[in-house]
């Protein structure tokens, strides 16, 4: 699927999607518009312990630039390049770009990501800041993934039609990847999507099975990938976790031998400590989109 693309920019979709095909990216730029999210509080102490096990990271530029260590190699970094919300909005859509493509490939970043927001009261602006964004990526062959973001008041519109809809739109646009939410009929959606597809982890679930089971599904019915955040770092064990992700994605693990692989990491060791007290409004906030 990436024949297509120039010399620069394949190389730079290779850093994230594996020589199998398939990616493990974790998301951590949650705190762009929700702050200091429950369990992601200070970047650099969680996120150091997953380092091992992914392929991708999806940040922000600030939490790169104060949160990472430089001499840290063989990870890709994929960089959020829209913003301008919070969660104190009525609704989080009206996003302007954050981050030009110069500033990226300063960074040394792998690609940028862009959310649109088919469907909402400013679908026009996102969708046009993914296709400036694009412009703007063309000129060093730095890929770009369309995030296909739902917001407060499509939240439930996390269903096959609006799924396909919404990203075959960034694909059209000229995504190279596009991050969407798995849904019934996902095959359909992929099916649909000429660009690679990594799929959302979304709100914390309720259980590791039903985390390894959406791992498991999605990649099934053909995406590339997932891309996670609060489903591992505001877990209990997140190393444990991150693990069986990753050997359904790369060792193709069943979701049976997956939990008994994260059942077997559930030591003292691997258990998230808390930074702060963690409230239930604090948690219920980090629920929101």
């Amino acid at each position: 699927m990436l024949e297509y693309l120039d010399w620069g920019k394949r190389n730079r979709m290779r850093q994230i999607i594996q020589s199998d095909g398939r990616v493990l990216m974790l998301a951590v730029d949650h705190g762009y518009f929700m702050g200091p999210t429950t369990g992601m509080e200070v970047p650099a102490k969680s996120v150091v312990p997953l380092l091992p096990y992914v392929d991708a990271l999806m940040l922000s530029p600030g939490i790169l630039r104060t949160q990472i260590d430089a001499n840290l190699s063989k990870i890709a970094w994929v960089l959020r390049a829209s913003g301008c919300n919070s969660i104190l909005d009525e609704d989080i859509d009206n996003e302007s770009l954050i981050l030009t493509a110069l500033e990226a490939i300063k960074l040394n970043a792998s690609a940028i990501a862009v959310s649109i927001y088919v469907g909402s009261e400013h679908q026009h602006q996102t969708l046009k800041n993914l296709a400036e964004a694009i412009a703007d990526a063309s000129q060093y062959n730095l890929p770009v993934l369309g995030v296909t973001a739902v917001g407060k008041k499509l939240k439930d519109k996390r269903e096959k039609r609006y799924l396909a809809l919404a990203s075959r739109i960034a694909a059209e646009f000229g995504a190279d990847m596009v991050k969407t939410y798995y849904c019934e009929g996902f095959e359909e959606v992929v099916a649909k999507t000429p660009v690679p597809i990594v799929v959302a982890g979304g709100p914390k679930l309720d259980t590791y099975k039903d985390v390894l089971e959406l791992t498991y599904q999605s990649i099934q019915c053909g995406a590339a990938g997932v891309d996670m955040g609060r489903n591992i770092w505001q877990s209990d064990y997140p190393v444990a976790i991150i693990q069986g992700v990753r050997a359904i994605i790369h060792q193709n693990y069943s979701v049976k031998e997956a939990l008994q692989l994260v059942e077997s990491l559930q030591t003292e060791e691997n258990k998230r400590v808390p930074l702060f007290v963690e409230t239930q409004e604090d948690l219920e906030a980090s629920k929101i989109h």
